[in-house]
């Protein structure tokens, strides 16, 4: 499974390069690609991820883990700031118990 979702990773990364016949201009510092890529890109990429996991190890009923998930996977931004705000975290914390 970790295979796949890497190389599912890694293809979508691959195939967002730009194309076409016109010159692309690189520019000098990670900085200037906001949120699509560079350094604030893969910050926000790690956010989303945490986000899916917080979530999908949650006590919240299924529909809304679902929900939550689509809503951060198409607005990763807005989805972000929308959860930590209001998704009511400490209520659906999963409380795990040790087999005997």
């Amino acid at each position: 499974m970790l295979l796949f979702l890497l190389t599912a990773l890694f293809t979508s990364l691959a195939m967002g390069a730009p194309v076409g016949d016109e010159l692309v201009h690189i520019q000098d510092t990670a900085w200037g690609y906001g949120a699509g890529g560079g350094i604030v890109g893969i910050i926000i990429f790690i956010l989303d991820v945490l986000v899916f996991i917080e979530v999908f190890k949650s006590s919240r009923p299924t529909s809304h883990k679902i929900l939550w998930s689509l809503f951060v996977f198409f607005f990763p931004i807005i989805g972000l700031i929308i959860y930590y705000l209001f998704s009511n975290r400490q209520q659906y914390t999963s409380n795990y118990e040790a087999l005997p």
